[in-house]
């Protein structure tokens, strides 16, 4: 099956539908000679360059620190546990000081939230600068190149290597590369896996072969799946499984910082010698070197306009600012700018799209904020006995029955008090101290006692009260019904 291609040429474009006017474009580009494309064609291979420059460097500082945080947090000790650790067997979620139970899952909704609203922000502000400097899937991509780049070499050595016969030295290199991939995509796996059983033991259970059938199931598919990601599928995950490539430009304005090439500057485009300006050979800046396009990890020509593939990564303003610096040109050719300025429009940083975001961030963290320092720590639940509404005791008192759940969910052991408040006069048989240690859900039964005729309603509000009677000077109520003869009619 074939399909003629939505592809836009630089005297001719046709942009993606968009009834905003302030607004801007995304486009899908084909090359110009091409007329038909098969709709199954075999991937090409892209093959991206080694650069260096100002923003490369950044991207140091914003890469390595996620790697390392993700690689180093497991092996972190908070007291004699582990720092972060998602025990699901116990229903406890350790982070640092905090611990957080199946109550608290609310809570994961509200980071999630915060997390989106977050990102809408940011790329209202400076486009994908996520996506180009953070990202996982770019930073572990970034990490299974270099690879590529110390085993197999350049660029043009690598092109020439999978084209050559295959040979020993060639078997050797593909052998050496894909082994060191699978030893990174293991440690990131094994890491993951570390943050859900403690990782000291995991570790020794790889050791000496005893690890859990499921951790080790575990550990394969995720080594398996950082191998794919990372290794073959690269910039594919980033094209066509990241739903965030296709709704960015419902973020973007025409004030959102994104890379763009200045074709008023670099058109027409041709080669020159090092010392003609573009004055003496009648042409732009730009000297068709294609070394943005080499370098783009999505094989795309940036000079064609905004691009949904692009990730805002700035490779090609590396690229660009080098060859301008050799050409004694000015920089900047491309380059992180907007829409407005590129047009001579006045910059426009603050508008209200992204006061909107910015303030619904703040208020959800805020919220967030206080829904963690006044969680409950002691939980106490009630359970009236559904055998009877009431018993009749043998020394003639009217008996109710209750099971109570208390819940110590703070990190150390405390001492509780039971108590009873109520209109009437109850008698509470059981037992009303009791210690429940870190974690630990206690149950007991307790029995209320009243005299016949001593109630005026067959049905009395009573409070259960649970209050710790050391420093934790934390008390919890639960109200509940004591019910007498005469309440079934």
């Amino acid at each position: 099956m074939t399909s003629k291609p939505p592809y836009i040429t630089p005297a001719s474009s046709e942009e993606v539908s968009n009834t905003d006017p302030d607004l801007i474009s995304v486009h899908e580009f084909a090359p110009a000679e091409v007329s038909e494309i098969d709709l199954y064609q075999k991937r090409e291979k892209i093959y991206t360059r080694k650069i260096e420059g100002l923003f490369q460097r950044l991207r140091m500082f914003t890469g390595w620190p996620l790697l390392m945080g993700y690689l180093l947090l497991p092996w972190l000790q908070w007291g004699d546990r582990q720092a972060v650790l998602f025990d699901l067997p116990a229903r406890k979620f350790h982070i640092l000081g905090l611990t957080f139970w199946p109550q608290d899952m609310s809570m994961l909704g509200w980071v999630l939230i915060i997390a989106a609203f977050g990102l809408f922000a940011v790329t209202n502000f400076a486009g994908r600068v996520w996506c180009g400097y953070t990202c996982p899937q770019t930073v572990w991509t970034s990490i299974f190149m270099w690879i590529e780049q110390r085993v197999e070499g350049s660029r043009n050595q690598r092109i020439k290597l999978d084209k050559a016969p295959w040979t020993p030295s060639k078997a050797l290199k593909k052998f050496l590369k894909h082994g060191m991939w699978l030893g990174f995509a293991f440690l990131t796996g094994f890491t993951f896996v570390g943050y859900f059983t403690p990782i000291d033991e995991l570790g020794y259970g790889l050791f000496s072969l005893s690890v859990s059938a499921w951790a080790g199931v575990w550990i394969f598919i995720f080594t398996l799946l950082t191998y794919l990601n990372a290794g073959w599928m690269r910039e594919q995950v980033c094209m066509h499984m990241c739903p965030y490539a296709r709704f960015q430009s419902a973020m973007f304005d025409r004030d959102t910082l994104i890379i763009s090439y200045d074709s008023a500057r670099g058109d027409p485009r041709g080669s020159r010698k090092r010392n003609e300006t573009s004055a003496e050979v009648g042409l732009g800046d730009c000297i068709d070197c294609q070394l943005c396009v080499q370098v783009c990890p999505t094989g795309i020509d940036i000079r064609n306009g905004l691009q949904y593939e692009c990730i805002g990564c700035a490779l090609c303003v590396d690229a660009c600012n080098s060859v301008m610096a050799k050409m004694n040109y000015p920089k900047g050719l491309i380059s992180y700018t907007t829409e407005n300025a590129l047009s001579g429009k006045p910059l426009r940083i603050i508008r209200p799209r992204l006061v909107g975001y910015v303030i619904a961030v703040l208020i959800m963290c805020s919220l967030l904020g206080y829904r963690m320092i006044t969680r409950d720590t002691l939980v106490l639940s009630v359970l009236r006995d559904r055998q009877a509404l009431y018993f009749q005791s043998v020394d003639g008192l009217i008996e109710n029955r209750y099971t109570l759940r208390i819940a110590n969910k703070t990190e150390q052991d405390h001492d509780y008090q039971l108590r009873i408040n109520s209109t009437a006069e109850l008698q509470l048989r059981g037992s009303k101290a009791l210690r429940v240690e870190s974690g630990e859900v206690r149950e007991l039964n307790i029995q209320l006692l009243a005299e016949p005729g001593s109630l005026k309603t067959p049905s009395v509000a009573v409070s259960f009260i649970a209050a710790a009677t050391d420093n934790l000077d934390k008390t919890v109520t639960v109200e509940s019904r004591f019910i007498a003869p005469g309440s079934e009619h």
